[in-house]
C-alpha cells in the first residue's frame, strides 16, 4: 500500500503500474504540455518531469510508495534534474535543439517519398528505371546565407522567438492568447532585409534543381517496398539533408496474380480438353514458353488448382530460387448439344443414374433464373416491405379535419 499517490496521479497511472506504463504515459504527457507547444504550461511540464524521475528509478519509487514525497526530502532523493533534461534523455537532442530562440528545430531535413509505379515483369526480371525529381538544394551564389554576409537580422514581428502572440477578444473581459508561427520569418527567429537578399534565391537561402535518380528495381521486390536514397532529400542550411524513398507500386497483370512467392492464374478450357487431355503453352514473365499437359483419360474437373513448381515469383535477393507457378482450371461447357449426336455421347460417358418416377408425378419446366438479380430483386422486396411495416424512414401524413 503506497503512501501517496501524487506523483502517479499526474502521470495518470495506477500504483501497480509497470515501467513500460509509466514510459507511455510520460512520453503522451511530455509532448502534450512541453514549453514549446504550450509556453504556458512550464509548471506543469515541470511536475510531470519530477513525477517520472522519481518513479522510474526503483529506489527512488520504493521510497516515495513507503514515505511518500517527506521521506525522498529526508533520505536526500529530491535531487531532480532540470525538466528539460530528462526529456532529452528520454526523446533525443534533436526535439529539444534551438529552444534558445523559443521553438524546437530538427537537425535533419525531412525526407522526401515518391510512388514509382512498376508491372511485375519489371519486378520478376529486375530493372533499371530513371527518375527525375526536383528538389531544394542550398544556392551557391550566396552559399546558403540568403544574401550578403552580415545581412541577417533579428526579425522585427516577432523579436526572434519566431512565434507570435495574438490576442482575441472573446467577450466582455474574456480575451484569449493564439500563438502561431511568425509569418515574417517563418519560425526562423531572423530575416534578411529585403535588398540586401541574395537575387538568385530571393533570401530562401535554397533554390530549386531538377536530380535524375537511377532506380534499381531488383528481382522478387515486393509491391510497398522501400528503396532508400540516403541524404538525397531536400537540403536547408543547418540541416543534414533527409533521404529521397522510392515506394515501390505494383501495377495490375491481366494474366498473373502475385501472392507472396506465387504467382496464380486462371486458365479456361474447353469441355473436350476437361475431358480428352490437352496441350496448353504458357508465356511466362521472361517470354519464356511453358507447355502443360493433361493426359487423355486424366479428367480435369471445373475449378481444379495445379500448380508448377519454381515457375513463379524469384525470391529477393535469391534470384535463384523461385516460388510457384499456380493454375486454377475453368472448364467451358457448351450452350446446347444436337440431338443427333447424344445417343454417341452417352455411350461414351459412365451410364446416367436411374431415377424412379411414382405414379400420379406431376410434370414442371425448368426456367432459366439470373441469381445476380434475383438477389436484387429481394433486396429492393425487403427495403419496400420494411417501408410499409413502418421500421422504415418515417412518413408525414396529412391532418383532416
Amino acid at each position: 500500500m503506497v503512501k501517496e499517490t501524487t506523483y502517479y496521479d499526474v502521470l495518470g497511472v495506477k500504483p501497480n503500474c509497470t515501467l513500460d506504463e509509466l514510459k507511455k504515459a510520460y512520453r503522451k504527457l511530455a509532448l502534450k504540455y512541453h514549453p514549446d507547444k504550450n509556453p504556458n504550461e512550464g509548471e506543469k511540464f515541470k511536475q510531470i518531469s519530477q513525477a517520472y524521475e522519481v518513479l522510474s528509478n526503483p529506489e527512488k519509487r520504493r521510497i516515495y510508495d513507503q514515505g511518500g514525497e517527506q521521506a525522498l526530502k529526508e533520505g536526500g532523493g529530491n535531487g531532480f534534474s532540470a525538466p528539460m533534461d530528462i526529456f532529452d534523455m528520454f526523446f533525443g537532442q534533436a526535439f529539444g535543439a534551438g529552444r534558445g530562440r523559443g521553438r524546437a528545430r530538427e537537425r535533419r531535413g525531412k525526407d522526401v517519398i515518391h510512388q514509382l509505379s512498376v508491372s511485375l515483369e519489371e519486378l520478376y526480371k529486375g530493372a533499371v528505371r530513371k527518375l527525375a525529381l526536383q528538389k531544394n538544394v542550398i544556392c551557391d551564389k550566396c552559399e546558403g546565407r540568403g544574401g550578403k554576409k552580415g545581412a541577417v537580422e533579428t526579425c522585427p514581428a516577432c523579436h526572434g522567438n519566431g512565434m507570435q502572440v495574438h490576442i482575441q477578444q472573446l467577450g466582455p473581459g474574456m480575451i484569449q492568447q493564439i500563438q502561431s508561427m511568425c509569418s515574417e520569418c517563418r519560425g526562423q527567429g531572423e530575416r534578411i532585409n529585403p535588398k540586401d537578399r541574395c537575387k538568385q534565391c530571393q533570401g530562401k537561402k535554397t533554390i530549386r534543381d531538377r536530380k535524375i535518380l537511377e532506380v534499381h528495381v531488383d528481382k522478387g521486390m515486393v509491391d510497398g517496398q522501400k528503396i532508400v536514397f540516403g541524404g538525397e532529400g531536400d537540403q536547408e542550411p543547418g540541416l543534414e539533408p533527409g533521404d529521397i524513398i522510392i515506394v515501390l507500386d505494383e501495377k495490375e497483370h491481366e494474366m498473373f496474380k502475385r501472392s507472396g512467392c506465387d504467382l496464380i492464374m486462371r486458365m479456361n478450357i474447353e469441355l473436350v480438353e476437361a475431358l480428352c487431355g490437352f496441350q496448353r503453352v504458357i508465356r511466362t514473365l521472361d517470354d519464356r514458353d511453358l507447355v502443360i499437359t493433361c493426359i487423355p483419360g486424366e479428367v480435369t474437373k471445373h475449378g481444379d488448382v495445379k500448380c508448377v513448381m519454381n515457375e513463379g515469383m524469384p525470391q529477393y535477393k535469391n534470384p535463384f530460387e523461385k516460388g510457384r507457378l499456380i493454375i486454377q482450371f475453368l472448364v467451358t461447357f457448351p450452350a446446347t448439344i444436337p440431338p443427333e449426336v447424344i445417343p454417341q455421347l452417352e455411350n461414351c460417358l459412365p451410364p446416367r443414374p436411374e431415377s424412379m418416377i411414382p405414379d400420379g408425378a406431376e410434370e414442371c419446366l425448368l426456367m432459366e433464373m439470373d441469381p445476380e438479380q434475383e438477389a436484387r430483386r429481394r433486396e429492393y422486396k425487403n427495403a419496400y416491405d420494411e417501408d410499409e411495416s413502418g421500421t422504415g424512414p418515417s412518413r408525414v401524413q396529412c391532418a383532416t379535419h
